[in-house]
């Protein structure tokens, strides 16, 4: 009875913006959707006087009509694709109505290429979408450009909840004000559940959104409850993780990276070495990726977001991939990543991050506690391994970290079986390198930091005056 009156609210907040959209003749424009139905058109139907909204609906199934119509693309569910068919709707639409329509207008296209769930096979169900729209009567068009994942069971819910936010995006471009958070935040309205869509990508472009930072966008996915994760590409780009990490054996090197130093470098040597020496693993198929997870970047306003683009940008100078998820227990990282590959998992952390992974609190809600949580970390092609480091001034390694005598079987029992590996030691002077040490020095004017990061870091710290360098 509570679900069936929550689908009522949750239909009519949709309709409602339907309805306001529909009653605003400024608004005028094209639906065009492929692989799930014409749901946006629909709510905009449903909802009445779509007269005043709607200049055409259209779905180009077949492949050879979509390429007839749209140009050849070589994945029809991509980017590629949605952009495609934006910048066709839209171009045709001024071409026929911009000295012809009574009605001054502000015209939008709106377009979604979908592959949703099938009758004959359980496929990854995803999807780009977007909107092209002019804010003002005559003005030049912005654009808005998200990749999707659709969570529900059956069609016919992924189709209705697709439908919710296509209305919620293109209500949202019109009524947030060229406000790029507002129109995320709007995105989840009317789902009633937020693990309906999933939301991993965003782009802003445009003249409305010439000074929009698309990175801290795709963070504000997380904050949000778009998304667990985000990732970037080494040159910085939002990527979409299922096709970063498909057919990927993955490395997963955590840390707060403010900044990067030489003991991450380390890290990431060594584990590649062990992890390429793992059965199955290709060497030039293995990708390396730095994640932070939401907890380091706590903080809020211009600094924290100033702080998050350092912190990427160092990363990406080092050649690595950045992720950043809310996934602060590490099984719950893993089966993010294994949602997307196959392949086998690394996982390199610190010796000193032991107090993390073998935490009881960490645990609590989980019926079978750190037993569970460790039979879903290492249930099937995944390693973890240890970096040795310098605590109390004395070499602690994986054999000598003191988990208690209680873990002290289980543990050895992981050791043995090879699920969790003692990463040999490439330089033992970075042994004792902390990244919040240097931090501190940074902001301090201390001198001798330079010296235990990489210099690409130390120069693009001085050059940038990051983490509060002051010179």
């Amino acid at each position: 009875m509570d679900r069936d009156i929550s689908n009522i609210r949750n239909l009519e907040m949709t309709q409602q913006k339907a309805l306001e959209l529909n009653l605003d003749s400024s608004i005028y424009g094209t639906v065009v959707e492929i692989g799930a139905g014409q749901e946006v058109a629909s709510q905009f139907f449903s909802a009445g006087a779509a007269a005043g909204t709607i200049a055409k609906t259209m779905s180009a199934y077949d492949m050879k009509v979509s390429d007839d119509v749209y140009g050849k693309v070589g994945r029809y569910v991509s980017r590629e694709r949605a952009h495609q068919m934006l910048m066709h709707e839209y171009d045709l639409l001024i071409e026929r109505l911009h000295q012809n329509r009574e009605v001054e207008s502000k015209y939008f296209s709106y377009a979604a290429t979908v592959t949703a769930r099938s009758y004959t096979q359980k496929n990854e169900c995803h999807g780009w979408l977007g909107v092209r729209r002019q804010s003002e009567v005559g003005g030049e068009p912005s654009e808005i450009i998200l990749h999707v994942r659709m969570l529900d069971e059956t069609n016919r819910e992924q189709s209705d909840a697709l439908g919710i936010l296509g209305i919620n995006l293109i209500h949202s471009a019109y009524h947030c004000n060229n406000d790029p958070k507002a129109i995320i935040d709007a995105l989840q309205d009317g789902m009633g559940q937020t693990d309906r869509i999933e939301v991993d990508l965003i782009h802003f472009s445009g003249p409305d959104f010439a000074d929009v930072e698309n990175r801290l966008m795709n963070l504000h996915l997380i904050h949000a409850w778009c998304c667990r994760a985000v990732m970037f590409d080494p040159h910085g780009h939002s990527v979409v993780p299922a096709s970063a990490l498909r057919k990927k054996d993955t490395v997963v090197i955590r840390g707060s990276f403010k900044p990067p130093t030489k003991v991450h470098m380390d890290m990431k040597q060594t584990a590649v070495k062990h992890f390429t020496q793992e059965e199955g693993v290709e060497a030039d198929k293995v990708l390396v990726v730095a994640e932070i997870t939401m907890n380091e970047l706590s903080a809020q306003g211009d600094d924290a977001d100033t702080d998050f683009l350092a912190r990427v940008d160092l990363l990406n100078e080092l050649g690595f991939s950045v992720l950043i998820s809310d996934y602060l227990r590490f099984f719950r990282l893993r089966s993010w990543i294994r949602r997307y590959t196959p392949k086998r998992i690394g996982i390199v952390l610190s010796v000193l991050d032991f107090d993390y992974l073998f935490a009881a609190k960490y645990y609590e809600g989980l019926e079978g506690g750190i037993l569970e949580a460790f039979g879903k970390l290492f249930s099937d092609n995944t390693n973890v391994y240890v970096y040795p480091s310098i605590r109390d001034g004395k070499l602690v390694t994986l054999e000598s970290a003191d988990v208690g005598a209680n873990l002290k079987h289980l543990m050895q029992h992981l050791i043995d079986n090879r699920a969790m590996v003692s990463a040999e030691i490439v330089n033992v002077k970075n042994l004792e390198i902390s990244a919040r040490d240097i931090a501190r020095q940074i902001a301090a004017g201390e001198s001798g930091w330079q010296d235990l990061v990489p210099e690409v870091t130390a120069r693009s710290i001085i050059e940038r005056k990051l983490f509060g360098y002051k010179g």
